[in-house]
């Protein structure tokens, strides 16, 4: 199914939850001077404008990135979220919004490589086009430009078959992120098929999964299958702003599974979890679950607020 437009969603509540994981996996990677692979399975646009076309139409950023935007008291996780997000609007005024492949280039280095797969028509068009103009903006400011091809490839292809090629890296340092919209229930197969080939293909890489929070057997058995694929480690946090509406419509709660993750991420995420629930959450049915583990054999631990 080629209808979904995550241009309706960029910044909302999901999307906080989902690239501050991703800049801070990204930033951990750093730690190291070998270069890795970020691997972006689908890919969305790149770049979203939040003044004008589909984001517009329910404005769900007010209910996550625009919360945040003025806040003098974020946790030194969100601000490197927020600090990403606000070079990407030098003006102060919040015009534009950036998907993963943005928040990974505006992160990584220039020895590392980004690779991004898009199957939407438009959407992978929007973000060749959004990435030129990432470069010669680069070069405008005499900074490092980003060199499509080499540092940069995006391929209009499906992310899960793509992604196989890829792994393991020459470098053996990688990280994965799937994405897809979960329209098609095969999606959730695909994701959990994918993390497991990719773990055996390449066991000590980073993967990590968005998924929605549903009303949907499919989208509740997501985490728990991704808990018994084989793994370094695991870790699961999930971000609800309100409680379920009656109708069962409209996106509540989401979350984010990583395999293999720095060790350091629980820590991050138990400190700064309470606040984006204060921050975000607009009734009593707000709240975040955080879980850790290495395989479904192993005891796990589970805190929630």
């Amino acid at each position: 199914m080629l209808s979904y437009r995550h241009g309706f969603h960029a910044g909302n509540h999901a999307d906080v939850l989902k690239h501050l994981v991703l800049i801070q996996l990204l930033k951990y990677l750093n730690q190291k001077d070998t270069p890795y692979m970020y691997i972006d399975t689908h890919s969305g646009a790149g770049v979203y404008a939040l003044d004008s076309g589909y984001a517009t139409k329910n404005a769900e950023f007010e209910t996550g990135i625009a919360r945040l935007w003025e806040r003098k008291d974020l946790p030194p996780a969100l601000a490197d979220y927020v600090d990403v997000v606000k070079a990407l609007n030098p003006s102060g005024k919040m015009r534009y919004y950036p998907g993963s492949p943005y928040c990974a280039d505006a992160v990584m280095r220039e020895q590392d490589r980004l690779r991004l797969f898009e199957l939407h028509p438009s959407d992978v068009k929007l973000l060749a086009d959004n990435f030129r103009k990432l470069e010669a903006h680069a070069a405008e400011q005499g900074k490092r430009p980003t060199v499509r091809g080499k540092r940069v490839m995006i391929e209009k292809s499906n992310g899960f078959v793509g992604m196989k090629a890829l792994v393991p890296p020459p470098s053996r340092r990688a990280l994965v992120l799937i994405d897809p919209p979960y329209e098609d229930k095969t999606d959730y197969r695909s994701t959990t098929t994918a993390v497991a080939e990719g773990l055996t293909r390449f066991a000590t890489g980073t993967y990590a999964v968005w998924y929605p929070v549903l009303n949907r057997m499919e989208s509740r058995q997501l985490p728990e299958k991704l808990k018994k694929i084989p793994s370094n480690g695991w870790l699961n946090v999930t971000l609800s702003v309100s409680s379920p509406s009656p109708d069962g419509f409209g996106l509540h709660s989401s979350g984010m599974f990583i395999h293999n993750p720095p060790w350091t991420l629980e820590a991050t995420l138990r400190e700064l979890m309470p606040y984006l629930v204060s921050t975000l959450g607009t009734d009593g049915g707000a709240g975040f679950t955080l879980e850790s583990g290495q395989t479904a054999a192993t005891a796990r631990r589970k805190s929630s607020d």
